[in-house]
């Protein structure tokens, strides 16, 4: 539904912090699927950890909120360019089941709970071939930059 140059208009992040590849499919108001291939080129694979590389969580975590984060642009129908931006502010019930390494791909999904005065909740959650890696309920405000 959604490649990288159209995933750019709505996420004000740039290599190497854009950690959402593609998005498969998209309803606003409601919820989103995308995916973020896992590289052994990823750059912080050189010191996380060297002899056994694992996708640090707060990046999987990172992850989830900039695919929540493209759910709220749409759902809002503005972009950054518009002058607004979303800062994840929180988590609840944060929890990751399992290791990601090279060469997985990460289905990141986020529903809509709820928006109130411009803070979002966002039920997410991160599998790989259909094993729950991590999942959470986060909190995102949109502002005005």
């Amino acid at each position: 539904m959604m490649d990288v140059n159209e995933i750019r208009e709505y996420l004000p992040h740039r290599y190497p912090f854009l950690l959402v590849d593609r998005v498969l499919e998209l309803t606003p108001g409601e919820s989103i699927v995308a995916i973020k291939n896992v590289s052994v080129n990823e750059p912080f694979f050189n010191g996380h950890f060297p002899e056994h590389p694992v996708m640090p969580g707060v990046l999987i975590v990172e992850a989830m909120a900039q695919a929540a984060g493209i759910l709220g642009f749409k759902t809002m129908n503005k972009t950054p360019e518009d002058g607004s931006i979303y800062y994840f502010v929180g988590s609840d019930k944060l929890r990751f089941k399992r290791p990601v390494v090279p060469g997985d791909q990460l289905k990141l999904e986020a529903s809509i709970i709820s928006e109130r005065r411009g803070i979002w909740k966002f039920d997410v959650k991160a599998t790989v071939e259909g094993d729950t890696v991590s999942s959470a309920t986060i909190l995102c405000a949109d502002r005005k930059v």
